[in-house]
């Protein structure tokens, strides 16, 4: 089963009387365990397009299914407790909690989910250990560097045990040899735990590990490049 799939997708934003399409006819099937980057300059609507698989947007027209289900049926409610249970996120500037540890962190979304104590425990000093802060647990954002906090960013996605990872230029604020090492255990961990990931990203890093690049341009999907055989896309 793919675990994103768009059928005719089109939003636009209105903005006072403008009205701004920001997608247009999105057709796109990213395809299962792979590392899949959506790619393309500045408003192409490539974050639009993450935020839609993201379940934070809802769009005008067409269909989207995301692990099986069609979310545009869903309430607010039921999408946010969607989110919670099956999606995991990455952002650019980190977004952890200032108060809390690199534990509590990553055990918040546990929290939300109703996970056990113990399962918890469990569960989040093991992705501590995975990406490398088990000794840095009881530590709080302000004591981390910028590469430390990605990676308790990227435990934090993993916790709930998500079929899809989403990040929003997850490199973006890390120095070139930092983003390489994030990349890295992105990469690693998608593998293991065999869960998707798409990224909004141009950083050329990103592009040259993905399995997948899904390019974007005024709005619309221009081409899919999948183990460097490249399908142009049909407008």
């Amino acid at each position: 089963m793919q675990p994103v799939i768009l059928r005719g997708v089109n939003k636009t934003y209105h903005l006072d009387a403008v009205d701004v399409p920001a997608l247009c006819d999105i057709n796109l099937e990213i395809q299962p365990s792979r590392f899949t980057v959506i790619s393309g300059p500045s408003g192409s609507g490539k974050t639009t397009l993450l935020n839609l698989i993201g379940c934070i947007d809802r769009p005008e027209s067409g269909e989207i299914i995301v692990a099986g289900q069609p979310v545009q049926t869903l309430s607010d409610d039921a999408l946010s407790d969607f989110r919670a249970r099956h999606l995991g996120f990455i952002f650019q500037n980190f977004n952890l909690l200032p108060v809390l540890s690199a534990y509590e962190n990553v055990e918040y979304p546990l929290l939300l989910t109703k996970v056990a104590p113990a399962e918890r425990k469990k569960r989040v000093m093991a992705l501590l250990d995975a990406v490398g802060l088990a000794d840095r647990a009881q530590n709080r954002p302000g004591q981390l560097s910028g590469g430390q906090r990605q990676r308790v960013a990227i435990a934090r996605a993993l916790a709930p045990s998500p079929q899809i990872v989403l990040a929003d230029e997850p490199t973006a604020n890390l120095d070139s040899q930092t983003g390489a090492a994030i990349i890295a255990l992105m990469r690693k961990m998608q593998r293991e735990l065999h869960v998707s990931f798409v990224f909004s990203s141009h950083d050329p890093q990103v592009m040259a590990a993905a399995d997948d690049a899904v390019m974007i341009r005024d709005g619309r999907i221009t081409a899919i490049e999948r183990h460097s055989e490249k399908l142009e896309a049909i407008a």
